[in-house]
């Protein structure tokens, strides 16, 4: 049994290595005052001053963030849509066909995706003469179309799980159906709307694949310009700005372990009290 217990406790400690030590060595080094990113040349703090001096780098950033908070909120109302009209309404014409485009952004791959989106900008351009040119807008419909998808499994997960009777008791009493969906099933799934929202922030910010094809000149998200720079070389201001981030997810998730620890305790502590 203590062979055992080492073992695992060895692979525990290797994976964990294996996942976090890169981290920290682009931690380490967004401190390095040497232009060469393999070179140690002391403490300095000097990339990240370059870094927010960098106009190209803040604006990347500011329109990730603006393309990834539309986004994640399109694809949330529509996704929750989706996933009720799923669960809720179990037959009704077409339901086949709408399951399917459902979760065929989840199964498609990106580069699929990017390119079939391209193909249809560029055929609605030549029709409509809409889009006038690829920017912001069709890097944001582009995102809504596949964060939905994952949005609309997280709710129909949530909902299949609830028990329908609290509806239906609502609905034998005389609420109206849109008061039942307004007051009993969207603050059910409200936890489930969260996570389907933060996912598809997640999905947007991160992107790569799918915004380069639906990009023009005028709008590189951060990735895009991530990418772009590290073609050439990782540079030091790099470090600083993936440090950056992994400073705000620590954060968030610090704050959501709190969160959930707090309500762990206080179930807990009504179970005591009941």
């Amino acid at each position: 049994m203590k062979k055992r217990s080492r073992f695992i406790f060895s692979a525990l400690c290797f994976g964990f290595a294996f996942l976090y030590v890169p981290i920290l060595l682009v931690i380490i080094y967004s401190f390095n005052d040497s232009r060469l990113v393999t070179i140690w040349g002391g403490w300095s703090i000097r990339w990240y001053i370059e870094l927010f001096n960098n106009d190209n780098i803040l604006d990347a950033a500011l329109l990730s963030l603006r393309i990834a908070m539309v986004s994640a909120t399109c694809a949330t109302i529509m996704g929750t849509l989706a996933g009720i009209a799923l669960t809720r309404i179990r037959q009704f014409k077409g339901r086949l066909l709408f399951t399917g485009m459902i979760i065929a952004p989840l199964v498609m791959p990106e580069v699929i995706t990017g390119l079939s989106l391209l193909l249809l900008f560029v055929s609605l351009q030549n029709l409509i003469g809409w889009p006038g040119q690829r920017g912001i807008n069709t890097i944001t419909i582009a995102h809504i179309t596949f964060s939905m998808a994952y949005v609309a499994v997280i709710i129909q997960s949530r909902l299949t799980n609830i028990n329908e009777s609290i509806e239906e008791a609502a609905l034998d009493l005389g609420a109206r159906p849109i008061r039942v969906l307004w007051d009993i099933t969207l603050p059910i799934i409200l936890p489930a709307m969260v996570s389907g929202w933060l996912l598809s922030f997640t999905l947007s910010l991160d992107d790569l694949v799918i915004a380069s094809f639906v990009s023009g000149p005028g709008a590189t998200t951060l990735p895009m310009l991530i990418f772009s720079k590290v073609r050439l070389g990782i540079a030091p201001d790099i470090n600083a700005l993936a440090t950056i981030l992994i400073t705000i997810v620590a954060i968030g998730v610090s704050i959501a372990g709190w969160i959930m620890y707090r309500q762990s305790k206080a179930k807990k502590r009504n179970i005591l009290v009941q």
